[in-house]
């Protein structure tokens, strides 16, 4: 096909969605219209800006009260949640834990300190997320069953968990990962970071395993500044994982006893506030978002050269960030394509770099990640920030 005819079909269609452009366009901005000014002013009015305040305990009931689980644990970050998520299943050191390639490096990271071994797998094109069925086989072929336990045949070591990750908030087909997992003896960890607001089959995001992890950093559908959240439907899970990430401390008038290693993972209450204020305004994010991307996917129908990105058909998504995919034969456009539209003010970004071709991860063992591979190469986000869908935002 002719590069210059796509390229030029590629960025009309995305000015179309985003008229008026004169002003550099980010991927994800936050969106302050509420009570953010508010609730935090209380915070610095009367000096609870820290880790003890009404609004940690606030957000945390709202949050879990909007995602449907028992208990949302809230933390300083998506990645130290899926740190204590991953520690609470169980992942002990030179386990092994299933992710995927195509993820953002705080998934590899969390499975790292808990001295264990990322084990890369691929991901389908429908879902962007790991491929249940693959995966199976997979296991089935490199895997033993021994007291219970799934072993990796060609390493020796306990494959303990899979954690799935919602790429850019697309539900990964959860029922049959769940199958592949009980088939294997797997904890099922969610990494759902950029999925709140996102349901599997009608339910959110975050109630398959045990455990799941969000992250509400500036990026976010909704924000806290930096931070994050444990979610479970487990009370006695989600008791622990307050107590852990608020340094193991006892209750006690005066005395300082911890007891056990613990974190200082605690949210701020300053963060807190924004968040209850955030989250008031979520299903207005929700449905604005929802907006846009129907005018991307619209706006994208006559573009030769690939296809916007749409949910899978058993997903509700938040279209956290937009996706234009495209196709095998254009591939070498995508940096094309980066080029023209950041060179005008308008950010675009491919998707990360695989996780197995990074310096630190580039032993670990992994699968055939054909799939993944080709994704890496066609993939690119357009600017998603809530107010993009009202006409006069730009």
């Amino acid at each position: 096909m002719n590069t210059t005819f796509n390229s030029d079909q590629f960025v009309n269609a995305l000015k179309k969605v985003l008229p008026g452009h004169g002003r550099f366009i980010g991927l994800h901005e936050p969106f302050f219209k509420a009570h953010e000014w508010e609730y935090v002013k209380e915070c610095l009015d009367t000096g609870w800006v820290s880790s003890v305040g009404k609004y940690v305990d606030r957000f945390e009931l709202l949050l879990a009260e909007f995602t449907g689980v028992k208990r949302a644990v809230a933390v300083v970050n998506g990645t130290s949640a899926l740190h204590v998520c991953l520690m609470l299943a169980g992942v002990e050191q030179n386990d092994e834990v299933i992710v995927p390639s195509l993820t953002f490096v705080a998934t590899a990271n969390a499975v790292s300190y808990c001295g264990a071994v990322p084990h890369f797998v691929d991901s389908e094109e429908k879902t962007l997320g790991i491929d249940p069925y693959k995966l199976k086989d997979y296991l089935g072929e490199i895997t033993d069953i021994r007291n219970s336990e799934c072993i990796n045949k060609h390493t020796g070591r306990r494959i303990k968990a899979v954690v799935p990750m919602h790429v850019f908030g697309h539900c990964v087909d959860l029922d049959a990962l769940a199958e592949v997992c009980r088939e294997f003896n797997l904890e099922l960890i969610e990494d759902a970071a950029e999925s709140l607001g996102s349901y599997y089959k009608g339910k959110h995001t975050g109630n398959w395993g045990r455990l799941s992890a969000l992250s509400f950093n500036g990026n976010k559908i909704m924000t806290t500044g930096g931070g994050g959240a444990i979610l479970t439907n487990d009370e006695k899970i989600g008791e622990m994982a307050k107590h852990i990430t608020t340094t193991a401390k006892v209750p006690a008038r005066w005395e300082f006893v911890h007891d056990r290693v613990g974190y200082n993972y605690r949210m701020p209450n300053i963060n807190a506030a924004l968040g209850c204020a955030q989250l008031e305004q979520l299903p207005f994010f929700l449905n604005e978002k929802r907006k846009l991307a129907n005018r991307y996917k619209h706006a994208f129908e006559d573009v030769q050269c690939g296809k916007f990105f749409v949910e899978p058909d058993f997903s509700h998504s938040n279209y956290w960030l937009n996706v234009f995919m495209l196709d095998e034969n254009n591939s070498d456009q995508r940096d094309v394509l980066l080029e023209i539209t950041n060179n005008q003010g308008i950010m675009t970004r491919p998707a990360w770099a695989l996780m197995h071709k990074l310096s630190m991860y580039n032993s670990c063992p992994r699968m055939d990640l054909s799939v993944a591979e080709s994704i890496e190469k066609r993939l690119i986000n357009l600017p998603s920030s809530v107010f993009l869908a009202n006409d006069d935002a730009v």
